[in-house]
């Protein structure tokens, strides 16, 4: 009897299968949709990706770091926030916020005068050059110091953004006073020089200041990042309100342009114009701008795409992005209409011991495939592995103290647990 069911199941399975109602999918790929019923799984393969999956997309990549030669490691130096990295005359430059106290941070309960309280705390911004973008000669001196006290940024200028324009260089950066972190007003100051090696001139005014109260952005204005979009400058950024803990705020990003790199620059009417991300990393591509978002946020550790530079759309989904990416980017900058070719290698932070507040950064190198000019099939691989290190690393293991409660949730769990 048994047997006679199998049979007749499977004769009626086949005679489905082929029905005119029914076609099954093959095995290989068709490169249009096809125009029988297919799941939504699938309809969207084919609507809002592609049938070639990543290895299509212009805007997938996985990324690929390096050492930097160049730059002494020694105690309480510290190097991170990197800006776009641009070539001059041969030469590669990148600016970055850098500090060198006598004294590791120790948290905003327990900071001085000169003890600091975070990673940025007390901090400058430095300038180094290269040849070929691995191996680096820092400059002696700060590129950018803070300014005298009372003026904003006396505490600690950082995450530095470069903008080259007309001729002459920009650096947009956070302006801390008195105190980093918490609930410390920030706005962004900027400084111009006529050459990449300074020196460096602080404008007198903040240039983008935080929201009104009670907006997403109503304390701090984090990570300018700027770029050249149908002739104007735009400068990105992150938005910190003074609610930030409570459960429904978000780490947001907003936009702000002018047609003059010391402004005024006036805010996006929608912003903000990204629903997460820690760092902002913005460029232009085929026509639009390319942003990467990554570590917070609903969205994060994704590539978006936008038209107009405002509006925003997931293009593909990353692993292991870079923390605070700077991007070479050869037409950031460039004026008139241009389609945007890309990326292909970038400078970030990382944190050796694996992060936090108060725990030094390095610079490194990623090299990736977000450009129209080359074709680096080798970083379109999605079924990336990883070693044990990666996996029991500080912050991805269990935290110190919780063996013992998710053990009692456990047993609570099974206790509760009612076998049908």
């Amino acid at each position: 009897m048994n047997s006679l069911i199998t049979i007749c199941t499977t004769l009626f399975a086949a005679a489905y299968l082929l029905s005119a109602e029914h076609k099954p999918f093959p095995a290989v790929m068709p490169s249009k949709k096809p125009d029988y019923p297919i799941s939504a799984a699938m309809a969207r393969l084919y609507d809002e990706w592609n049938p070639h999956e990543d290895r299509g997309n212009e805007l997938y990549t996985n990324f690929k770091y390096s050492r930097l030669n160049g730059f002494a490691q020694e105690e309480n130096i510290s190097r991170r926030d990197p800006t776009k990295v641009i070539k001059v005359d041969g030469i590669y430059h990148v600016w970055y916020t850098s500090r060198r106290t006598a004294h590791s941070p120790v948290g905003l309960k327990n900071a001085t005068d000169t003890i600091p309280a975070t990673d940025w705390d007390l901090s400058d911004i430095w300038h180094a050059s290269s040849t070929d973008g691995f191996n680096w000669v820092e400059d002696t001196e700060p590129a950018v110091t803070r300014p005298p006290k009372p003026e904003q940024g006396f505490r600690s200028i950082c995450t530095p953004g470069i903008l080259v324009w007309e001729g002459k260089y920009y650096l947009y950066f956070q302006a801390y006073s008195p105190m980093v972190g918490g609930q410390a007003y920030c706005p962004v100051r900027v400084a111009y020089t006529d050459s990449p090696n300074g020196p460096w001139t602080h404008h007198p005014d903040s240039v983008i200041l935080p929201g009104p109260k009670g907006s997403w952005n109503n304390i701090k204005i984090n990570d300018p990042c700027p770029l050249v979009f149908n002739d104007e400058i735009l400068i990105y950024y992150k938005g910190a309100p003074i609610e930030r803990g409570h459960e429904m705020v978000l780490r947001m990003q907003g936009v702000s342009k002018s047609n003059d790199p010391l402004g005024p620059f006036i805010p996006s009417s929608i912003n903000p114009v990204i629903n997460g991300g820690h760092e902002t990393c913005m460029f232009p591509f085929n026509g639009g701008v390319a942003a990467l978002v990554a570590l917070d946020g609903p969205e994060k550790n994704t590539m978006q795409w936008s038209p107009d530079g405002e509006n925003f759309t997931v293009a593909s989904m990353i692993q292991i992005p870079p923390v605070a990416p700077g991007p070479y980017c050869p037409d950031a900058f460039a004026r008139g209409k241009t389609d945007g070719r890309g990326i292909t290698w970038s400078l970030c932070h990382i944190n050796p011991d694996g992060g936090g507040s108060v725990s030094e950064s390095i610079l490194a190198r990623f090299d990736c495939d977000l450009s129209l000019d080359v074709d680096r099939q080798v970083f379109k691989r999605n079924n990336l592995r990883f070693n044990a290190q990666t996996y029991f690393q500080k912050g991805i293991g269990l935290p110190k103290g919780w063996l013992s409660r998710i053990l009692r949730e456990q047993a609570y769990l099974d206790q509760e647990t009612i076998i049908h």
